[in-house]
């Protein structure tokens, strides 16, 4: 089974002292560079997907800032694709679909962040679209929510997520057990 790589808005504004800093996104993206190197070697298909902020309001990912831009542990290469969108989903009004299915790709593996926002939204639309899906967990980040006045620290929000997605939508795994199947 052909398998591609989608790294899914590793950008600055996520890591310390960005706009919206994530509960562990320096070690998630460690982890997805991890993934990125043995998919580079192996000659996957690499997709790497930037979130750009619209809204005349966004607190972060404004378009021509420093935020926005792909982490430089995990820029692109020449003849990666970049593919930017504006939605949770990354196949939402883009040509992500359109580019795996060029690619070949029967599997996609995702990591990046934030786990209950496009890690959620892109498995799941994944799945809809017939791909078999792996989410590398320890390569994924996300932020405590707020729900009804409390608060849900970002470990949890993060468990809850992974073991949603693992009970249908995908393979949820360490990067470890990746590595291994790669």
């Amino acid at each position: 089974m052909k398998s591609a790589l989608i790294l899914i808005d590793i950008q600055n504004d996520y890591f310390p002292g960005g706009a919206m800093e994530l509960t562990g996104m320096t070690q998630a993206a460690a982890q997805a560079q991890k993934v990125l190197t043995a998919c580079r070697q192996a000659r996957r298909p690499i997709f790497h997907i930037q979130h750009l902020a619209l809204g005349p309001d966004a607190a972060f990912f404004r378009p021509h800032t420093v935020g926005v831009e792909i982490h430089a542990s995990l820029r692109p290469l020449p003849g990666e694709a970049l593919i930017q969108k504006h939605y949770p989903n990354a196949f939402r009004e883009t040509g992500l679909l359109e580019a795996l299915n060029n690619a070949g790709a029967e599997e996609v593996i995702i990591c990046g962040a934030m786990s209950h926002m496009c890690i959620d939204a892109t498995t799941r639309a994944a799945f809809d679209f017939g791909f078999r899906n792996t989410v590398i967990h320890d390569a994924c980040a996300t932020r405590d929510l707020v729900f009804e006045g409390l608060t849900i620290p970002a470990a949890q929000v993060h468990g809850a997520f992974m073991a949603a997605l693992g009970m249908r939508y995908a393979r949820v795994m360490s990067l470890e057990d990746c590595l291994s199947g790669l």
